[in-house]
């Protein structure tokens, strides 16, 4: 996209479409990210959303629209985790634009971790960002991580049954877990509905959004606990990809 575009710089334009302003701190640390996020990119592949609108639309922007609520309140302590962060996003973002919130930060690949550890040291925010490499289905068995967060997000890592079995155990009685995703139908939310059921959990939102500059449709799904989460979920490293929950019965619902 020409650098030239509304979108392809932290303007006012991008401010006002999120509904929510940077003050000048975390704009410059917006900016020191993406900087970061060309040079760490330039030694391992993290991603190729880097430059003009490819960083403030569908990183940043993309990132941020959902928490609108949690921006209102931007200082309160919160615990949250990213799950499949990749290169740093949404979670990255999300410690920027929440600076009361402690963040962990999961993936499996020891590259992107390491890379995503750096930048935060680099930013000023390893007091506030802890880094884990492991498997998702390790973490929401851990004592340290389970039942313990505010908010659980993952962005472009599963479909929704699998990514709800990643995040729900991870939240306390009232945590909500995020959902990112594209379009957003009735059939999705058709398979999503068995997996709850397992999980003891309910959609409490559905939003949607379309991201400037003919970037596509968005919708973040809420999800909340009804119940403590049954200690088999989630599932053995590799089973919930290979085996979502409600694609077929499942016996063990207790």
């Amino acid at each position: 996209m020409p650098e030239s575009t509304p979108f392809a710089a932290p303007g006012q334009e991008l401010w006002s479409k999120l509904g929510w302003t940077p003050d000048s701190v975390q704009r410059e640390q917006l900016i020191a990210l993406q900087q970061l996020l060309r040079d760490w990119n330039s030694r391992v592949n993290l991603t190729r959303l880097v430059e003009g609108e490819d960083f403030w639309i569908t990183q940043v922007l993309d990132s941020l629209w959902p928490l609108q609520p949690e921006l209102d309140t931007a200082d309160q302590p919160r615990r949250c985790i990213d799950v499949g962060t990749g290169g740093g996003f949404p979670g990255l973002a999300v410690a920027i634009a929440l600076p009361g919130a402690e963040l962990t930060l999961v993936d499996s690949v020891g590259r992107k971790t390491a890379a995503v550890a750096a930048m935060a040291r680099s930013l000023g925010m390893a007091e506030r960002v802890r880094v884990r490499t492991e498997r998702v289905e390790r973490t929401g068995q851990d004592p340290s991580c389970r039942g313990r967060f505010d908010l659980a997000m993952a962005r472009a890592v599963a479909s929704a049954p699998v990514v709800a079995e990643y995040l729900v155990p991870l939240l306390h009685a009232n945590g909500q877990a995020l959902l990112y995703r594209g379009r957003w139908q009735p059939e999705d939310q058709s398979d999503l509905d068995p997996a709850l059921a397992l999980l003891k959990a309910k959609t409490v939102a559905i939003e949607r959004c379309e991201l400037p500059s003919a970037r596509g449709p968005r919708t973040v799904i809420r999800l909340m606990p009804e119940k403590p989460t049954p200690k088999l979920y989630p599932r053995a490293v590799g089973i919930p990809g290979k085996q979502p929950l409600g694609a077929q019965a499942d016996d063990n619902r207790s």
